[in-house]
């Protein structure tokens, strides 16, 4: 039988160790006078931003203006020149189609594509810990914590997500492992401490059922080293990596998102509206700003009306808990193009989309593998 060691050894009998190590008990951490609005109401507070002025409303354009700009038609030429690189990517797709066939019809349609990005900074704080080894203690006797919006960090480039850990000044305080209880050890578990285990092979009877020979693989003494704790009968806590104390301390977690929304203006033609939110187009407006208002005059109402619901989902949606850095909205122009072509007594279609000419194929009469569609 498996050696057990008793309650006063020196290590802690864990049946298991989590892969990430639980928090501590609360009443382990005491009270800090300076920290305490940093973490109302329990571990972790989200902090809501100081507002912000409003930026200044948009001035009145005049769209005519930006709607006399127009996006090259696209030509038969330039739709098969496209369709023959779009089937020279493909290695299931034959050229001769591409090469043969004869367009019939060409129906073109630009859209309007509305965006609407907002970039925001969230605050988070949190009781976190890390080993003690003796490091410098920034304590509440150092001075008063800061509040979070005041803590000053430096920002990533606007609309570009990231997120960033830091520890609160004056926020630090040492304590014993909550883990090991202060052992920075912890019995095996797999061994109960013996350091020792039964013979997988023989089960522990030194040899083989239906054999005489001795069990070579424990060499008939029954038993194993453990190799879960390689015959030492205790690990190192993984929490406190032996070192036996914390150090206990706020950390600030901020994180910059860049929301979007977007809206495609309706079209006529049959190509998926996935694709069409995708496409590169021509850029017909931007306007960014801290804070961006509703266009309320384009001459395509429902890009006016997209760009007031977009601006109020934002607002209602981020707010009420995230600092807006700043806000961009644009309008672009994208082509669509929808080709029919005959092709051995048969009409077909496809579909060119974006300023740098995208295919989308429905039905291409030259497949000669299953599976093969354009996104």
């Amino acid at each position: 039988m498996d050696r057990d060691l008793s309650d006063n050894d020196s290590v802690v009998d864990l049946s298991f160790e989590a892969e990430s190590p639980p928090a501590p008990p609360a009443e382990l951490l005491e009270r800090l006078t300076s920290c305490d609005w940093l973490l109302q109401g329990g571990g972790q507070q989200i902090f809501f931003p100081p507002l912000e002025a409003p930026g200044r409303p948009l001035e009145q354009r005049c769209w005519s203006s930006f709607m006399e700009h127009r996006v090259p038609m696209v030509t038969e030429e330039v739709a098969r020149e496209a369709l023959l690189s779009f089937v020279s990517s493909k290695c299931c797709y034959g050229r001769a189609a591409a090469g043969d066939l004869v367009i019939q019809k060409l129906k073109q349609q630009t859209l309007c594509r509305y965006r609407l990005e907002t970039f925001t900074e969230s605050r988070i704080s949190e009781w976190t810990f890390q080993p003690f080894t003796n490091q410098s203690v920034d304590g509440p006797q150092r001075g008063t914590s800061p509040r979070l919006w005041d803590i000053r960090v430096q920002v990533p480039p606007m609309f570009q997500e990231d997120m960033r850990k830091f520890q609160v000044p004056h926020s630090s305080l040492v304590k014993g492992c909550h883990k090991c209880r202060g052992r920075g050890r912890y019995k095996c578990s797999g061994c109960h401490g013996a350091g020792m285990v039964r013979c997988p092979s023989c089960s522990g009877a030194k040899r083989k059922a239906k054999q005489s020979r001795r069990c070579q693989m424990c060499s008939g003494s029954g038993r194993r080293r453990c190799s879960t704790c390689s015959g030492r009968g205790n690990k190192t806590c993984a929490t406190c990596k032996g070192e036996k104390k914390l150090l206990h301390f706020i950390q600030l977690v901020i994180v910059w998102k860049n929301s979007l929304f977007e809206f495609v203006s309706e079209h006529r033609l049959n190509c998926p509206g996935e694709l069409l939110a995708k496409a590169k187009g021509e850029s017909l407006f931007k306007d960014e700003s801290t804070m961006v208002y509703p266009i309320v005059d384009f001459p395509l109402r429902e890009i006016s009306l997209a760009s007031q619901r977009g601006i109020a989902e934002h607002s209602a949606a981020l707010a009420s808990r995230a600092r807006v850095l700043q806000q961009r909205q644009t309008i672009e122009l994208i082509p669509l193009t929808e080709v029919h072509y005959w092709y051995q007594g048969r009409t077909y279609v496809y579909y060119i989309y974006g300023t740098d000419h995208r295919v989308y194929v429905v039905d291409y009469p030259e497949r000669y593998c299953c599976g093969c569609t354009i996104i």
